[in-house]
């Protein structure tokens, strides 16, 4: 068994809490004014990321947890487990931008312990000539409770959080995130979301986020755009272009704006790019709308796809961390969560990039809680894990296919008995005589 090998002396939660420098929650809980007389910021966070790697529904199921592992966890750092009130009291009172800010530290800091782990992926196909910084946005919901948290309402039954998010894709590390409720529109948060953005970076983002004003400036910025062009758009083309040969590019055009708004938020020309995109297995018209003049209208295509990625960001939190049973009903509390939800996700996501980690995000997600109060050696056990890269036996013909005491090879009518080595006899033997 592989984990034999990788046996150590700390457990598994114990070394993914202990990726967070020993000096970094303390000064934060400093910097924040948080209250540690009665329940440590240390144990507040560690209680936060068990609840995360469990997946626990509610207080008791953190709290009930760490107390009958306490010996465990007393060995992260001295972390003690909450009681009930405590740890709701800590949600309920302590500010969440300890939590934000400790997110964002531990986003600079991985980077430094492990250099390829912020570096630059190589891309394939028409981004590959990008060396600029190329940044996508959007917004994922997460769904409340509406009649316990009227501070989130949004309709009148429902209420949610919202999570916009800026993500680098060159590092697939996320660079700024808006934590808030969902009843402002997706075009409200944009100024923040881009609002780290330099001259010559690229941004993608959906039409949601189309503000005519805001897009304006990104271009008095230097910063280019992509995005999808609303339905009801009124514009009138002024000149049309011939940027490339592909087959899928049905108009590539530059356009002004006509509408009585539009044209006084944004005066100057832009681009507007019709291609066929294949959607599930569908060829679907798609219209883009661009500040670069520049580009071939193909790349403008392929730069809007790659917004897919903070897509499969989204959905690849949301299949392994808890944003569906909050443990706390106040605003703070659920967005501590949240953030340590993003937390948790980013010590996991560095696990699987030092382990070189090949199978599903998912998966590991699933390993390291079913082990998390085991003691294995984390990089050397997620290493040697699964079946494709262990050390297989493999039969040398068919006929060698047999359960012990059902007869031997020779008994099978298939093909003509296979000649054993005498090493392959020995092994032959043994199994029968356990059979028996």
């Amino acid at each position: 068994m592989p984990a034999k090998s990788t046996r150590g002396k700390m457990t598994l939660v114990r070394q993914t809490c202990e990726l967070i420098p020993s000096h970094l929650v303390p000064k934060l809980a400093r910097e924040h004014e948080i209250d540690a007389r009665k329940f440590s910021p240390w144990s507040h966070t560690t209680a936060h990321i068990y609840g995360q790697l469990t997946h626990a529904v509610s207080l008791n199921d953190i709290c009930d947890g760490l107390e009958l592992n306490s010996s465990g966890l007393r060995a992260i750092r001295g972390a003690t487990p909450p009681k009930r009130n405590t740890f709701s009291h800590a949600n309920r009172t302590r500010d969440p931008r300890m939590a934000e800010a400790l997110y964002w530290q531990m986003i600079e800091y991985l980077p430094t312990v492990a250099p390829s782990f912020g570096a630059k992926r190589i891309r394939s196909g028409y981004l590959r000539r990008f060396n600029a910084a190329i940044h996508a946005v959007d917004s994922t919901t997460i769904q409340l409770v509406a009649n316990c948290m009227d501070w989130a309402k949004h309709r009148r039954r429902k209420a949610a959080a919202k999570c916009h998010m800026n993500l680098d894709l060159q590092t697939m590390l996320p660079r700024y995130a808006v934590v808030d409720t969902a009843k402002f529109h997706d075009s409200k948060k944009a100024w923040e979301v881009c609002g780290i953005l330099q001259d010559g970076e690229i941004v993608v983002f959906d039409k949601a986020y189309l503000d005519f004003v805001h897009l304006n400036d990104l271009d008095e910025r230097g910063i280019s755009w992509v995005s999808r062009a609303k339905d009801n758009m009124l514009y009138r083309t002024v000149k049309k272009l011939d940027t490339t040969s592909h087959s899928s590019i049905l108009r590539d055009e530059i356009i002004e704006l006509t509408g009585v708004r539009t044209r006084t938020r944004y005066p100057k020309q832009l681009r507007l790019v019709e291609a066929l995109i294949e959607v599930d297995g569908k060829d679907v018209v798609m219209t883009f709308v661009t500040n670069n003049m520049d580009w071939s209208a193909w790349t403008v295509a392929e730069l809007y796809r790659a917004r897919w990625e903070v897509e499969v960001f989204f959905k690849e939190i949301k299949q392994t961390v808890q944003l569906v049973d909050f443990v706390g009903h106040n605003k703070k509390a659920v967005q501590w969560q949240i953030w340590t939800a993003l937390l948790t996700h980013l010590l996991v996501r560095f696990l699987a990039h030092l382990s070189r980690w090949g199978y599903s995000f998912t998966r590991l997600f699933t390993l390291i809680r079913a082990g998390l109060w085991h003691r294995f050696d984390i990089v050397p056990f997620l290493v040697s894990y699964g079946t494709a890269g262990g050390c297989f036996r493999m039969l040398a013909c068919p006929q060698q296919a047999y359960l012990p005491g059902l007869g031997a090879p020779e008994d099978f009518p298939m093909g003509q008995p296979h000649r054993r080595r005498p090493v392959q006899r020995k092994r032959y033997e043994k199994i029968m005589q356990d059979g028996k």
